[in-house]
């Protein structure tokens, strides 16, 4: 029998479309890295990862149709170089969730306001980038809670904590001591409208308890969303820049505060 009967086999190094031993996946290895980093963080920025959102543009219609197998949505933002997933909830059938939503802590509430306030003017006045001192941010947030003497550093405490989370979530970034620029993230998370929305709940007393009737003012963005695994701390993943599931303030100051939905 002619040996051009046989078809001899190729090792998993000469073939490109075998990343491991037993693949059957068809993307390639860029797509599939953009997918894992899709999945393990809130978002993904264009400025922070050039070559990761190359791949994103370059492979995105076969990304959203994995994502979409797991009932995930993709959002991106081309205008702000900003892309995060956004889980799917139907009335019309049974949905498993992937993806949780976590609540801003009051005193993030706020500082989000402040940000996404400074942001706003700083973008109607035609500048291209918005900065602002740890201290302003502290000495903000300080007008609306219950200070007095015997309480101010724990207070103090709260809010840096409040801020280095808002860092590692990507809303800041840290561009020397105490210095800050304000991202496009926060344009995301609060809409103009959810924008005055909080600065009533917080101009009528909202952060001292007197909290509105509707604590669902559920954000539109993708700030507090994880996977759902990280609620029982099962897998944390030590990339993801979230921070997931450590909240930096009192667990007593939670409650009352208007949620961000994750998308």
């Amino acid at each position: 029998m002619s040996d051009t009967a046989f078809i001899d086999p190729v090792s998993m190094e000469e073939d490109p479309s075998d990343l491991f031993p037993g693949d059957t996946g068809t993307l390639d290895v860029d797509a599939r890295r953009v997918l894992v980093q899709l999945l393990r963080r809130r978002y993904l920025r264009a400025d922070q990862n050039p070559q990761q959102w190359k791949a994103l543009i370059a492979h995105q219609q076969v990304i959203e149709s994995r994502l979409h197998d797991l009932f995930v949505r993709l959002i991106v933002d081309h205008d702000r170089g900003l892309a995060w997933k956004q889980q799917v909830r139907s009335a019309e059938i049974e949905v498993p969730v992937l993806l949780r939503d976590e609540a801003y802590s009051r005193i993030e509430t706020v500082l989000l306001v402040q940000l996404r306030s400074l942001h706003q003017r700083s973008g109607g006045a035609g500048e291209t980038a918005t900065r602002v001192d740890a201290e302003d941010l502290e000495q903000n947030a300080l007008t609306y809670l219950d200070v007095d003497g015997t309480n101010v550093a724990a207070r103090q405490k709260e809010i840096r904590g409040a801020i280095a989370r808002l860092v590692t979530e990507g809303f800041l970034d840290e561009e020397s001591e105490g210095r800050y620029r304000i991202t496009p993230l926060v344009e995301v998370v609060l809409s103009v409208e959810r924008l005055g929305e909080l600065v009533t709940w917080l101009r009528s007393g909202g952060l001292r308890g007197e909290a509105l009737a509707d604590e669902a003012l559920a954000g539109e963005a993708l700030a507090g969303e994880a996977l759902a695994d990280e609620v029982s701390g099962s897998d944390p993943v030590a990339d993801d820049d979230d921070g997931s599931g450590s909240d930096p303030v009192a667990d007593d100051e939670q409650d009352d505060t208007p949620e961000a939905e994750t998308a």
